[in-house]
């Protein structure tokens, strides 16, 4: 395979994994030292190894990804990031999960245009999903706070401890950031539950 091939890998969170991607650049015959990695969001392509392989990579290139959303989260974003890359770069870029997308006649006129029908599809539908899924999850913690659901931490509990060291820090024994430090809490909060009790 020619050095000119170049893989491109993404995951959202350091958490995630990235084995499944980097397999199939490999079985693809990208090089090793051709493969560049980000752990961040896909929101825009501010990304710093994807900015040094924008660089790195010329005109006549092969950009191998394993779908469209590593590419991108935006419908707008991609489909003007994928134009950058291959009208105004003249890079080809190889979807893994798009097979149809890899036998296309690269150079044509036809091939273009049925690369970016599919490219345009896609793209919309995977914005679409997400939009969707946001939809769900909003929906879904709505009607949890209707059903008496709390999110976020659980509130302490004020504990006899508590008003004790209160008692003392009123009668200036104290001072709140020792009552709190002992209580295991922000002296803030330390503050704000003895005003509350009074």
């Amino acid at each position: 395979m020619s050095k000119s091939i170049y893989g491109y890998v993404r995951v959202s969170t350091k958490e995630q994994n990235l084995d499944r991607q980097l397999i199939a650049m490999r079985e693809y015959g990208v090089p090793q030292e051709n493969i560049f990695v980000d752990k961040q969001s896909g929101k825009d392509f501010e990304r710093p190894s994807y900015q040094r392989m924008m660089k790195e990579i010329s005109s006549g290139g092969v950009l191998v990804i394993k779908s469209i959303d590593r590419l991108g989260r935006s419908y707008d974003e991609t489909i003007e990031e994928w134009r950058r890359i291959t009208r105004e770069k003249g890079i080809e870029i190889v979807v893994l999960d798009l097979p149809v997308m890899c036998s296309l006649p690269t150079g044509t006129l036809l091939g273009r245009l049925l690369a970016d029908l599919i490219l345009y599809l896609l793209s919309y539908f995977a914005q679409a999903e997400r939009e969707m899924n946001h939809q769900r999850q909003a929906e879904g913690i709505s009607a949890a706070r209707l059903r008496g659901v709390r999110f976020g931490r659980v509130p302490k509990e004020r504990t006899e401890e508590f008003y004790a060291l209160r008692e003392q820090w009123q009668k200036h024994q104290v001072s709140a950031r020792q009552a709190a430090e002992k209580l295991a809490i922000d002296h803030k909060t330390f503050l704000r539950w003895a005003r509350e009790e009074r």
